[in-house]
């Protein structure tokens, strides 16, 4: 449960929405790319530039969105699609 003003969307609203978001691990569904792309990053046979962050495991992301709706300080209602994730996956 977050406030609509700390979604950092700017919008002036004091309602409170629920924000679901996807989180856990995926070593699960490591391939061959990541097993190979971390051999070679422990081994400094890659080395990533001064901005680059390489990750070597599948990252769990949303799949399927929620729109979110409330009402903002002008009584006015606010819909906010693809905000909320509905369901999760690995995904890289």
């Amino acid at each position: 449960m977050v406030k609509v003003r700390d979604l950092g969307l700017g919008f002036n609203s004091d309602e409170i929405v629920l924000f679901k978001y996807c989180s856990g691990s995926c070593h699960r569904a490591r391939s061959n790319y990541d097993l190979t792309l971390g051999s070679l990053l422990r081994q400094q046979l890659i080395v990533p530039g001064p901005q680059e962050r390489i990750l070597s495991h599948p990252c769990c992301r949303p799949t399927r969105y929620e729109a979110v709706s409330f009402m903002d300080v002008q009584n006015t209602w606010q819909t906010v699609e693809k905000l909320s994730a509905a369901e999760c996956s690995c995904i890289g």
